[in-house]
Parts: C-alpha cells; structure tokens; sequence
C-alpha cells in the first residue's frame, strides 16, 4: 500500500505538465487520436474452486486511441498495463502480477461542452510476469512463500472481458468497471478457476 500511494502522489504532482498538451474541453468532433496514462487499483479475486477472496492492489499503464468512425464517437484504446490481481483466505494470500493487453471499444457521450462519458467493453490479454503464495505455517508466526505458478497452482496466462464506464474533464480522466476471467488459470485438474477484478483508475489524456 505504501509503494501505491507513493506512486499516486507522484502521479498527480505531475498531472499539470501533462495537461499543457491540450487545454480546454474534450469535443467529439475534433478527437481522432490520444495517448493517456492510467494509474489505479484492483479488488481481485480467483473464482471457481479456488475461490479465493478479493486482494487489494494497484494498476499502472499507459493507452492509445484512435477514432474508428467519421460519424459516430467511437474508438478502439489499446494499451499496456501492469496490473496486480489474486486473492485470499484466511490462511493463504496469492499474488497473480500482470501485463494486460485490453482491446476496448468506447463510446463517447458529449455530457457537458467540458464533460465526455465513454462507456467502454472489450476483451482483455495478460501474462503473468510474478506472483508468491504466502501460507500460514504451523508454527506460530511463521509464514512460507511459493511460487503461485508451481505444479497444481496457477498458469501465467488469462483473458476475458472488461466493462466499466469512463470520464474526462479537460484531459483529466476516471474510470470503473469490472473484469471477468473467460479462461481456466488453474493448473490443477482437479478444480479450475478463473480471475475477476473490479477496477477504479485515474489518468491523463494528451
């Protein structure tokens, strides 16, 4: 938690020369390209026969859109993120640290000459790239950390679908949603499982 409000603190004292790119309002009419970067949190879970609680962590990514229509707002956003995802129990916590390539469609909403909505849905890619599983030793105290991708764990790989609703008001933008794994992450014959995520970011748009 420390290291994410460190980042998030960073984050902002930066936001004003990012936002000298462009001023004013967002108009629809005039959008064909942006590149943003996004900063935020997950409340992540592991489904299925696992089913492990949700586990709080952080996001940090950058994206680029591109208008895909010359008389609708629509766009397809792309990016990269490194997403930090998982779950818990009462006796174990389990990191799943991501690289996540989305693929969205939004659509834009001219709510206020200052204001746009984009409602967005899309699926997403990930890779695993680290992860530990932490479990309550017998021994009073004592915890002991494994790989979360050892035999009859977790695979690196996932996908599945995100939708959530986003807002920018002059180049400052927020989004919601939430993220559902379509694929079996677990190694274990036995029992599968999928990830899930509710997700909040905070970003720039230039």
């Amino acid at each position: 938690m420390k290291k994410l409000l460190v980042m998030i603190a960073a984050f902002v004292m930066a936001v004003p020369s990012f936002a000298q790119y462009k001023s004013g309002g967002f108009a629809f009419s005039e959008e064909s390209v942006y590149y943003g970067i996004r900063i935020g949190m997950t409340a992540a879970s592991v489904g299925g026969d696992w089913n492990l609680d949700n586990k709080v962590g952080m996001t940090l990514g950058g994206v680029l859109g591109v208008r895909c229509s010359q008389t609708m707002p629509v766009f397809i956003e792309s990016g990269l993120y490194y997403t930090e995802r998982g779950g818990k129990t009462s006796v174990t916590k389990t990191s799943l640290n991501y690289l996540e390539a989305p693929v969205l469609i939004k659509f834009g909403i001219q709510a206020t000459e200052d204001i746009a909505i984009l409602p967005f849905v899309g699926p997403y890619f990930s890779y695993a790239v680290s992860g530990k599983t932490t479990l309550n030793s017998n021994q009073a105290g004592k915890k002991e950390k494994i790989s979360s991708f050892r035999d009859n764990y977790f695979k690196h790989g996932d996908m599945g679908f995100k939708l959530g609703c986003g807002a920018e008001y002059n180049n400052i933008y927020i989004e919601m949603g939430y993220q559902f794994g379509l694929a079996n992450i677990s190694k274990d014959d036995n029992r599968d499982a999928t990830g899930h995520a509710f997700f909040a970011n905070f970003g720039v748009n230039f």
